[in-house]
């Protein structure tokens, strides 16, 4: 473990020299912790989702005594071996409690703006300026990857804690459904060639039959909502592919689409209004669904 610390800032090239210059900024900062607590839960609260891990007053107080403290021994100019375990216990916190790597990495941005911006306001000479810059960088970078690194840990132990068997069975599920997706995208291009052949059968149904005019741009209306829907869908699969969530929404979309087109054509009929009737209430059923992932999509993106 002795090893794995001495490595780690090894790779960061951090020096005697950036060890006695954060020293320096310590009295700065330790002046600057309240203003520095209350922009961090000013931001942090910003994230939405943050009420639910800080619960009550009682929590949310020694939450505050504890960034404080971390943000005070960013400065404390003696990074050994308990410091660097006192970070990773921290990061065994945010693993078991739920909290999402996330959160770690977006407040991270603030802690390092916070310091900057102080340092940019308070110097004298360029190269002692660049000096304390660099140094603050390599211990914000260095106390985010070894907070991060008991995600990771947390990751490969689940998978090493798996059988060979297991292993097998999950790489398998893995590819074939790398190539279910590829398949669904497929079929998906093909859906939108077809909505594309139904919009121009109905372009010449406007102009080269006694459809109607009314019926006939009604028509043409509900297959371009379709092929547009069809397009969305596809865009959501790429973006799927590319590793983003599954959109359940875009489907439901699109089957809204179809049942919109149904209803364009059917109201100019006064014998479909049982059917009428039937697509509207499927309608107002699969708006309520859509309504529902995407509140939980955005609860998710919260998080």
């Amino acid at each position: 473990m002795q090893q794995q610390y001495t490595s780690l800032k090894e790779h960061y090239k951090f020096s005697q020299e950036d060890n006695e210059l954060l020293l320096q900024l310590k009295p700065r900062m330790e002046a600057l912790s309240e203003e520095f607590i209350d922009g961090f839960y000013d931001y942090i609260w910003g994230f939405g989702a943050t009420a639910s891990f800080l619960k009550n007053k009682q929590i949310i107080a020694y939450h505050r005594e504890k960034i404080k403290e971390w943000f005070v021994n960013l400065f404390c100019g003696q990074y050994d071996m308990t410091y660097f375990m006192y970070l990773y216990k921290i990061g065994e916190v945010h693993v078991r409690i739920g909290l999402p790597t996330h959160y770690v990495n977006a407040a991270f941005t603030f802690v390092r703006t916070f310091i900057l911006k102080n340092i940019e306001n308070n110097f004298s000479e360029k190269e002692h300026h660049t000096k304390e810059i660099l140094a603050v960088e390599k211990i914000i970078d260095m106390n985010l990857d070894v907070l991060t690194s008991s995600y990771r840990e947390e990751e490969l132990s689940k998978f090493l804690s798996m059988s060979k068997f297991e292993k097998t069975i999950l790489s398998g599920l893995k590819k074939f459904t790398s190539y279910i997706n590829f398949l669904l995208a497929g079929a998906l291009a093909l859906v939108a060639f077809f909505a594309i052949g139904l919009f121009s059968y109905d372009i010449y149904l406007l102009f080269f039959t006694d459809i109607g005019m009314e019926k006939g741009i009604l028509t043409v209306l509900g297959s371009l909502l379709v092929l547009w829907a069809a397009i969305e869908l596809i865009h959501e699969e790429i973006k799927h592919l590319q590793g983003q969530g599954f959109a359940i929404g875009a489907f439901i979309m699109l089957a809204m689409a179809a049942l919109i087109r149904k209803v364009l054509i059917y109201s100019l009929s006064t014998e479909k209004s049982t059917e009428l009737l039937i697509i509207g209430s499927v309608i107002v059923g699969l708006a309520v669904a859509y309504w529902l992932v995407g509140v939980k999509t955005k609860n998710s993106s919260d998080i």
